[in-house]
């Protein structure tokens, strides 16, 4: 007796639902994501308790044909592909054509299209219950599509006891939205809920597209401080390309790739990357190795836990991009992923160190008021010494620790001490502009859209707060300085800068090496990465099929557990790529010695300390955190202080 049998056709379709179909929001995703592809530029979409009652997606798109209509409902029926080759270069949204035999399958379906170029004004309908036709009509229909799905999951009563609250299933529907919109500016969107409208999107298109994402990030997700990214460049070739990792039979691929759109301001941060919105080719997408270039790209300037928030469009080939590894599209897949990713981490990296050395043109200087020039200033109230001269001027580590001579050097080159009596006045900056409170309606932006870096603004001393927090104004209100953050990271830049001047890392010999047994995919990574740590001071050397000697480590690294020092190492490597340095590798160290060395709590500093304070915080790379990603300014505006006391609503 054969035990091997064909599915009904409806099972099989029912059985695709549940690979494409796993809640209402797949549903408006795959019919969404048609309309785009149908060049759609309104979209309406309608909801009925949280998708299970009704879904409707109506669109002003090409349309279809009779034929197309009834044709589009057979499986794997597209107009997107048509060749096994073109999976390898996808350009559409969609591409499986599984999206609607699959929702018909599974709910009472009605499909109303005319096609846009058709003179008669007769549109198809065509209503399916649980994947059988009821019937096929005309209709009266503008051109586009609309389709309407009816009691999702009525024919398959264990997955829709798997549907969460209708408030859930409608967050869900309204997050793909919020997506779709920011992908897409140039199409407006409606959004009917229950026959309520909760938000109305007209499109937005200009000459300048970072402005059209602007404006809908302010609509969707309110006002933030953001930072302009716009960085091209070129996929760097591999080797695994020169060994043929292609087949010779595939056309030559463009390696041009562009990364732009917006990205957090300094303090801009979030619990988790809910924020992180990255599209690829304009698909919004979930990929970990993009998740990593970007926390990669703000290194030392988040807090651990912290997330940052973003809005980026990255544009390559679609060749270079799989976007045929997960059932519902969610997930990609690069051919070349270090490549992009390092190319991400840079242009975050360089967008951020843009933005914290922009120049801005002069403004009038706050002058200093001569009590804090003095001796003793009663406004600040502590007094200079000898002894809290002594206490900034940091002292070398003791000899225990290997960089004592670097780091001499290091505090050697512009110490804060080293201008203790000889402090300049204020350098003459710009006032920073007043960053446009966030509406809901699409109202025009003003010309620019990014906040000045605070250390552009003029800032006045005006006292310390419990011998920690330096007060400052600035035109704009109230500014804090935690001085041992802002220390730590001004001595942790100049630590850095010293390492980083030597071309190869010392190395310092173990006196008994130690072998260290890692998995077999550890294993070869680590064989091709054996160049790059020998180049950082990593004496790592093959010991076996996987097994490795552990002999020589560079001089500011400790690790009292080998094999955990190896483990780490291989995730450090694998999450930054090229990025790493010797110097990167004995970070931990660095951040503890400049946490030890700066100045503390209680350490009392006079004016003209201060000012040395925030001159050297200034010349920093990355001023607005410490090393751990603490925030060494924090702003509190005019605004800010009169909703406090009550002066404005």
């Amino acid at each position: 007796m054969n035990r091997i049998r064909l599915l009904p056709e409806q099972v099989a379709n029912q059985i695709a639902a549940g690979e494409v179909v796993e809640r209402p929001a797949s549903v408006v995703k795959e019919l969404v994501e048609n309309a785009l592809d149908a060049n759609a530029t309104s979209i309406i979409l309608e909801i009925q308790a949280g998708g299970r009652s009704l879904i409707r997606v109506t669109d002003d798109g090409l349309g279809m044909s009779k034929d197309d209509a009834l044709l589009c409902l057979e499986r794997h029926a597209t107009s997107k592909i048509q060749k096994a080759e073109d999976l390898a270069s996808i350009e559409t949204m969609g591409f499986r054509g599984e999206a609607l035999p699959s929702i018909a399958s599974v709910s009472r379906f009605t499909l109303t299209t005319r096609e846009r170029e058709d003179a008669s004004i007769e549109a198809t309908q065509i209503v399916i219950s649980g994947g059988k036709i009821l019937e096929v009509k005309t209709a009266g229909s503008p051109p586009g599509t609309t389709v309407e799905v009816r009691q999702l999951f009525f024919n398959l009563p264990a997955r829709r006891k798997f549907l969460r609250s209708e408030e859930t299933e409608a967050a869900h529907i309204q997050h793909y939205l919020t997506l779709a919109a920011l992908g897409r500016p140039d199409v407006g969107f409606i959004f009917r809920r229950d026959g309520k409208i909760i938000s109305q999107l007209p499109p937005v298109k200009t000459s300048d597209r970072l402005q059209d994402i602007r404006q809908r990030l302010r609509v969707l997700q309110g006002e933030e401080a953001m930072i302009s990214l716009q960085a091209g460049g070129k996929l760097a070739t591999t080797a695994n390309h020169l060994e043929g990792a292609w087949d010779d039979t595939e056309p030559p691929r463009n390696e041009l790739l562009s990364l732009w759109g917006w990205i957090g301001a300094p303090g801009v941060s979030r619990g988790n990357r809910d924020d992180q919105n990255i599209f690829v080719n304009r698909r919004p997408i979930e990929n970990r190795g993009l998740n990593f270039a970007l926390q990669e790209g703000y290194h030392t300037s988040l807090m651990k836990g912290r997330y940052p928030v973003c809005c980026l469009f990255l544009e390559l080939d679609p060749g270079e991009v799989d976007v045929n590894i997960h059932p519902s599209k969610r997930e990609i897949k690069f051919h070349r992923e270090r490549e992009v990713r390092d190319f991400v981490t840079r242009a975050i990296r360089d967008a951020l160190l843009h933005f914290h050395s922009t120049a801005a043109p002069p403004a009038p200087s706050i002058p200093v008021t001569p009590a804090q020039r003095s001796e003793t200033s009663p406004a600040i109230g502590v007094t200079r010494s000898v002894q809290t001269r002594d206490k900034v001027a940091v002292p070398a580590p003791p000899p225990s620790i290997p960089l004592e001579k670097l780091w001499r050097e290091a505090t050697r080159v512009s110490p804060i001490a080293s201008r203790l009596t000889n402090a300049p006045a204020s350098r003459s900056l710009p006032l920073e502009r007043e960053f446009p409170a966030g509406n809901s309606s699409p109202q025009p932006l003003p010309p620019r859209m990014e906040p000045v870096p605070l250390l552009n603004v003029p800032l006045r001393v005006v006292g310390v707060v419990g011998r920690l927090y330096v007060v400052l104004e600035s035109d704009r209100g109230l500014v804090l300085l935690d001085q041992h953050a802002a220390h730590e990271r001004i001595l942790y830049e100049q630590m850095v800068r010293r390492l980083e001047e030597e071309s190869q890392a010392p190395s310092q010999r173990l006196l008994l090496p130690e072998t260290v047994e890692v998995s077999a995919r550890d294993a070869q990574f680590l064989r091709d990465q054996l160049p790059i740590l020998t180049r950082l001071g990593v004496g790592l050397t093959e010991f076996g099929e996987r097994t490795f000697l552990l002999d020589g480590l560079p001089p500011f690294v400790r690790a009292s557990a080998p094999r955990k020092f190896v483990l780490e190492l291989i995730d450090e490597l694998k999450a930054t790529g090229d990025h790493v340095s010797s110097v990167r590798l004995g970070e931990e160290t660095i951040v503890k010695t400049v946490c030890r060395h700066a100045v503390k709590a209680n350490d009392p500093l006079a004016g003209p300390e201060l000012e040395n304070l925030v001159e050297d915080l200034r010349s920093c790379q990355m001023p607005y955190t410490c090393p751990h990603g603490r925030p060494t300014l924090i702003e509190m505006n005019f605004r800010e202080l009169e909703k406090k006391f009550g002066r404005q609503q």
